[in-house]
């Protein structure tokens, strides 16, 4: 197997800092503080690759999009990509060695969708000794798969793609549910079939407009770990949210603070406690009034109390309850709030499990197993996260 690497390394930057995507506001992320999360999403997945297919070859883009993880990841690559070229700034991203301290490298203000064009048409043309890639493995979100997906068929290549999940949006079908299932998928798939690339205007995005337009057809490896395409759920909501909201006003008084997260679903919960949700956000309740609109995760940690729950929906069609569209609920939020997970039974009908996704492995352990998920005015059904 000969896979081709690369790493959006801004992908999802901007999801924690309440920006609900990255594309053209990589500055404006930086400036609220937001971290690099692609990189150590990329190294998670070449670290399962490495242990599950150590025999692999991989071919990967210069730094910051994929070399340096690829080599301590233990591989050595038969192909390095550079898309930079003359645009390459060596004094605001110095080589590893040059920093002293092992670090990745700050993050780009200006990795392009054409950077990513650059690597994957060289991945997929095979004009050298390397040869083409039977798979272009790459890191991001649905910009990136967008940009890949396209790439390839300017080329008129066949090799498959399949991404590692790592933006704000992920509406796409053609990424693993996680880092080591991508891994694994990559190692392990023998057959391919033709799924949908989707993504959305993110100007719209933060305005509460979630329209997911496709963008193209690719090929992708076929495993059962790999998500579907989101789907919208159907069905009235309107019993659940007043029974959710009910149960919030009996404890009015009592100082518990209730992080509401994005959705429909909860977002019907939102208004029947009378106020009006912001648009796909988070949104922080406590004694009786919003104390956070559409918060960050500094915000949400911030206003936390001394017992907090945060109610939150699955996506439709995919089943994920934390780790799409809702980046603000992170690790050091989820640790400190009791969890309750509201849906409406179309919606579970569509799902056959719950899964998340948090960056934290130990935490998507500590959440996996069986849970109560409201479905009605005061009807439950079990439902397991895995």
């Amino acid at each position: 197997m000969h896979v081709g690497f690369a790493v959006n390394p801004v992908a999802g930057m901007g999801g924690r800092v309440g920006l609900k995507g990255t594309d053209g506001k990589v500055a404006e992320a930086v400036a609220r503080g937001a971290e690099p999360r692609a990189p150590d999403r990329a190294r998670r997945a070449l670290e399962r690759l490495a242990a599950v297919a150590p025999e692999t070859r991989v071919s990967t883009a210069a730094d910051p999009m994929g070399e340096r993880l690829v080599r301590e990841a233990g591989f050595e690559p038969v192909r390095v990509v550079d898309p930079f070229g003359d645009d390459r700034d060596e004094e605001a991203d110095p080589p590893a060695d040059d920093r002293g301290d092992g670090s990745d490298p700050p993050a780009p203000t200006e990795t392009t969708a054409e950077h990513t064009a650059r690597v994957v048409e060289a991945f997929a043309a095979g004009d050298d000794a390397a040869g083409p890639v039977d798979l272009v493995l790459f890191v991001g979100g649905d910009g990136t798969a967008t940009d890949v997906a396209t790439a390839l068929e300017r080329t008129g290549s066949e090799v498959p793609m399949l991404g590692v999940p790592a933006g704000v949006k992920v509406y796409s079908s053609v990424f693993a549910v996680s880092p080591e299932d991508a891994a694994e998928v990559a190692a392990s798939f023998s057959r391919t079939e033709r799924r949908e690339v989707m993504d959305i205007d993110e100007d719209a995005y933060r305005e509460g407009e979630v329209n997911p337009e496709l963008r193209a057809v690719a090929r992708v490896p076929v495993a059962d770990d790999l998500q579907s395409s989101k789907q919208t759920a159907s069905g009235t909501v309107e019993s659940l949210a007043e029974g959710v909201a009910d149960d919030i006003c009996e404890r009015e008084g009592e100082g518990v603070t209730y992080v509401l997260g994005p959705g429909s679903t909860v977002g019907a919960i939102k208004e029947a406690l009378g106020f009006e949700p912001s648009p796909i956000g988070v949104d922080v309740w406590r004694d009786g009034e919003v104390v956070v609109r559409d918060g960050t995760e500094r915000e949400i940690l911030d206003a936390l109390g001394e017992e907090n729950v945060i109610v939150v929906s699955p996506i439709g069609g995919q089943g994920f309850v934390f780790g799409r569209g809702n980046p603000q609920l992170s690790p050091a939020v989820i640790r400190r709030c009791d969890l309750r997970i509201v849906a409406s039974r179309a919606k579970l009908d569509d799902v056959r499990a719950l899964r998340v996704d948090t960056d934290d492995p130990d935490l998507d352990a500590a959440l996996a197993g069986w849970v109560r998920v409201r479905v009605g005015k005061f009807e439950t059904r079990m439902m397991k996260i895995v």
